[in-house]
């Protein structure tokens, strides 16, 4: 069984006259991202390998969610994450080493709510539901199936998890 945990970066901070690939997390963003750390912690979903985007607030969001985590899994900064649309996504994922049994990427909307949607053919409880309603900043969802990364496609996967950790 693979699983794929795909992980919304945080809060972003906007501040004037920054581009956008620049801007860092903002102080709930940064408090949520440890949140999500911790989810991911309790529930005992380690990554063995992590792809995430290069753009500074989804570097920050994994940064302070691996803190919380028992292990560090390896992290691959991937630009084509970053403002990607679902057919890159897609791809990046497929690109997986076979050795790799659960990847989490980090990664931005709408790309990432878009490449969930896609995979899900079906949910456990609610969580297909809420995905679709939003995928707010902090999103964790979490996507099982059988099979070979390079074969992922669309319906493939059943989401088993979605969840919007909050930092107090």
């Amino acid at each position: 069984m693979r699983r794929l945990i795909v992980l919304r970066h945080a809060k972003s901070a906007r501040p004037p006259d920054m581009a956008d690939f620049d801007r860092p997390l903002a102080g709930r963003g940064r408090r949520d991202a440890s949140a999500a750390g911790r989810w991911l912690r309790d529930a005992r979903y380690t990554p063995d390998l992590v792809f995430c985007s290069t753009a500074v607030r989804a570097r920050e969001t994994w940064e302070l969610a691996a803190e919380h985590l028992e292990t560090q899994p390896p992290v691959q900064h991937e630009a084509r994450v970053y403002d990607a649309e679902l057919h890159t996504l897609l791809a990046v994922v497929r690109e997986a080493p076979a050795s790799v049994g659960t990847l989490l990427l980090v990664g931005h909307n709408p790309g990432v709510q878009e490449l969930v949607l896609a995979l899900a053919a079906e949910a456990l409880g609610d969580a297909l539901k809420r995905t679709r309603e939003k995928f707010p900043t902090s999103a964790i969802a979490v996507l099982t199936w059988h099979g070979d990364w390079s074969e992922l496609a669309p319906g493939a996967a059943l989401l088993t998890d979605m969840a919007v950790p909050r930092g107090a």
